[in-house]
């Protein structure tokens, strides 16, 4: 799995952004997986989240936004498509590993410290005392080459 940090670890070029063809056709697919055990808004939580990162970390992922009919503008939004997966937690941790033993698949994840802490410091802080087997991860995304992700993702369920 690719280490995250606050530089891009993949992305699209100028030429790969492509917004008038279907989501199939982009270089990379996108998926979020969430531990639909934990309640409903938590899950939305950790996918707001980790989609946001995601969208920051991935170049040319965030497509230019466009004014209604009105003029209005309206801000641009992931081109490339999103599928949002779910599963137990022991699923997770399975996909999790698959994906980690990957190095053109870059995972970013939300442990559920991240919920716990109003202080984000003080997540940081737990998260360096918190084995990764601990971490209890509410979601993750994942992007990467297609045939990868379809393999690595593919016992889980499209969430309802």
């Amino acid at each position: 799995m690719t280490a995250v940090t606050d530089t891009p670890k993949m992305g699209y070029a100028p030429d790969e952004i492509i917004t008038s063809e279907p989501t199939r056709s982009a270089k990379y697919k996108w998926v979020i997986v969430v531990d639909t055990s934990i309640p409903a808004g938590r899950m939305v939580n950790a996918v707001a989240c980790v989609a946001a990162s995601t969208g920051a970390l991935v170049d040319g992922l965030i497509a230019p936004g466009g004014p209604d009919a009105a003029g209005h503008g309206h801000a641009g939004l992931p081109w490339a498509g999103c599928t949002i997966l779910g599963g137990t937690p022991g699923q997770l941790a399975d996909v999790r590993a698959r994906a980690a033993a990957r190095e053109d698949v870059l995972a970013i994840d939300m442990p559920a410290a991240a919920q716990a802490h109003r202080i984000y410091d003080y997540y940081l802080a737990e998260l360096t005392r918190t084995d990764p087997a601990d971490l209890a991860i509410c979601a993750f995304s994942l992007i990467g080459p297609r045939n990868p992700v379809d393999k690595i993702t593919r016992r889980l369920t499209l969430l309802p």
